[in-house]
């Protein structure tokens, strides 16, 4: 894996602009995304920060043990990180020739991982303080996280129409799909 080549092709994608006009096998972003994730992020770190070891009003992390709070919160973390890093390789690892719907790796198994990933990093710091101060903005995180990735699907139908149609019905949102037993 070239991390030197992913990183320079994001900073072009975000230097050309979003979507289309950065390359052509990328089909775009909500305009807002970027820094609304960027300021809901700040403020949900910021509340968990200061109500995690600061004034500690709203924590319950009395009702469950250290050793489960610090074992699940790292695997979110580590699950996000891997949703994270496969996800980022695999829209910016390599320039597709023909553009098309992609469908390998953590996008086989979720139509979102990236974004999942950012949900489940910031459930993995909820889970050591289970701040409801930090809770409260999560929840935010994940209602503009849900609207720009509904965005993002219009324009991927746009684009690909009945591909990106199945590939909807064939993988989830946020969950993976269960597969159907065959009778």
């Amino acid at each position: 894996m070239n991390w030197k080549y992913i990183r320079d092709e994001m900073i072009r994608h975000v230097r050309q602009g979003k979507g289309r006009e950065a390359r052509e096998d990328l089909t775009g972003e909500h305009p807002l995304g970027d820094a609304g994730q960027a300021i809901l992020f700040l403020i949900f770190a910021a509340a968990w920060t200061l109500d995690s070891f600061g004034v500690r009003c709203t924590t319950l992390n009395k009702y469950l043990p250290p050793g489960f709070r610090i074992i699940l919160s790292l695997s979110l973390i580590a699950l996000s990180g891997l949703l994270v890093v496969k996800g980022v390789s695999t829209v910016f690892g390599e320039t597709r020739k023909t553009p098309a719907v992609i469908r390998t790796g953590v996008f086989s198994c979720v139509r979102h991982p990236i974004y999942l990933g950012e949900i489940l990093f910031c459930a993995g710091l909820l889970a050591l303080s289970f701040s409801i101060a930090a809770f409260t903005i999560w929840v935010l995180l994940i209602g503009f996280l849900h609207f720009i990735s509904r965005h993002e699907e219009k324009l991927l139908i746009n684009r690909f129409g009945d591909e990106y149609r199945a590939y909807m019905r064939e993988v989830g949102m946020w969950f993976p799909k269960r597969p159907k037993l065959r009778s």
